[in-house]
């Protein structure tokens, strides 16, 4: 096996991680040869996760991203069994129907605690496992952090404004904590994040797509601006994540690579 991208016995930490997003990874993961971590607020869906994996390297932890003690818990426990943890990867977010602005609406009736709700998952869900796990990486001297952007960062996608406005904030967070990391703990600690364009989930099925599959009005339109002309497949950022979880990345700290079939690079026009 090629060094650079040895994944083999690395500890990693994958919130969210029976999602839709999470879980491609973490199954991509454990195939390689890594031990991974499943955290999510609820412990049966973690526990019935883990054992679909049919692996010993795979451990499955209630964890809510925005206790700090709880993740402290974790990482106590992850070291006692497994000795390091080398990768988080931030997968935990989401979005609420108030921080949603309709087509037949404006900003101004905005729900504000909505708001407020997918701001703490997206910006402080990550914030805080990264201050948790992070500080042990400074300590071992080396790790590497993945946080999950979105194509709803670079320009203002319609409707999902707490959304949009939380990954936004997450995104320089995740440069600011690169940089940090850099400078006080040396070059063998990155932060970086993926931008995924458009993929199916839960979350945005029906935004997407109708009852009988066909595709909505926002789904065309997503892709007719979209180049490869087709939404992505969660095992497409498997390659991007490997890179930057693994010696192949090991100069590339704060960045933010996009996974969108051209999205981003397309004027419309």
């Amino acid at each position: 096996m090629n060094k650079l991208f040895n994944i083999k016995d690395k500890v990693i930490i994958i919130t969210g991680g029976y999602g839709v997003l999470g879980s491609n990874i973490a199954k991509y993961f454990v195939e390689e040869g890594a031990k991974v971590a499943i955290l999510g607020r609820d412990e049966a869906k973690a526990q019935a996760f883990v054992s679909t994996l049919s692996t010993t390297n795979a451990i499955g932890y209630k964890a809510d991203v925005l206790d700090k003690e709880n993740l402290i818990a974790v990482k106590e426990s992850l070291i006692s069994t497994w000795g390091q943890i080398d990768v988080l990867i931030n997968a935990a977010g989401g979005n609420m129907p108030g921080a949603t602005i309709s087509p037949d609406d404006t900003l101004f009736n905005m729900s504000i605690p909505d708001f407020q709700k997918v701001t703490d998952l997206n910006l402080m869900g990550t914030v805080v496992p990264s201050l948790v796990f992070g500080e042990y990486m400074s300590k071992q001297g080396k790790g590497a952090i993945i946080n999950v952007s979105s194509m709803a960062v670079p320009q203002a996608i319609t409707r999902v404004v707490g959304y949009s406005a939380s990954k936004a904030a997450m995104e320089n967070f995740t440069r600011w904590m690169a940089v940090d990391m850099a400078l006080k703990f040396g070059d063998k600690i990155r932060v970086n994040a993926i931008a995924p364009g458009f993929f199916i989930a839960d979350q945005n099925r029906k935004l997407l797509t109708n009852e009988d599959g066909s595709l909505t009005d926002r789904g065309k339109t997503i892709i007719q601006n979209t180049p490869m002309g087709r939404f992505g497949d969660a095992e497409e950022l498997n390659g991007a994540v490997h890179l930057l979880a693994t010696d192949a990345g090991k100069f590339i700290t704060g960045t933010v690579i996009s996974i969108d079939g051209g999205f981003s690079a397309f004027s419309g026009v």
